[in-house]
């Protein structure tokens, strides 16, 4: 797998974000390969700090992935997930909460150029 196939790929407007997997989960029905993230609103983020979430706490991600996934993971799938997967995730999920401003200073530094 290349680089390029691991970056999260985001839609134009930025509500939803997908993660090609290094490692697929394995089930029953299918491997999952792709996994496709919704920005959060509010419900789903019931029971959970912002904080928590922001700094990407894994145990936050076990009960927010579940909830904004597709398809929908379950928390024992997000606990068995290889660790390089879990962080693409968690950046995805942290860039849901980020300005534009933000991310275009992030890409600025890793040299990405702008889409216009």
């Amino acid at each position: 797998m290349t680089d390029a196939d691991a970056t999260p790929q985001a839609d134009a407007a930025a509500q939803t974000v997908k993660i090609r997997l290094n490692t697929p989960i394995r089930r029953a029905g299918g491997d999952i390969a792709e996994i496709t993230l919704r920005k959060p609103k509010a419900g789903a983020l019931r029971g959970l700090k912002i904080e928590d979430v922001y700094q990407t706490d894994v145990n936050a991600l076990i009960v927010l992935v579940p909830r904004i996934s597709e398809p929908a993971l379950i928390a024992a799938e997000i606990e068995d997930m290889e660790s390089d997967d879990l962080i693409e995730l968690a950046g995805a999920v942290k860039g849901f909460f980020m300005s534009a401003e933000m991310k275009a200073a992030i890409n600025r530094l890793l040299g990405v150029p702008s889409a216009k």
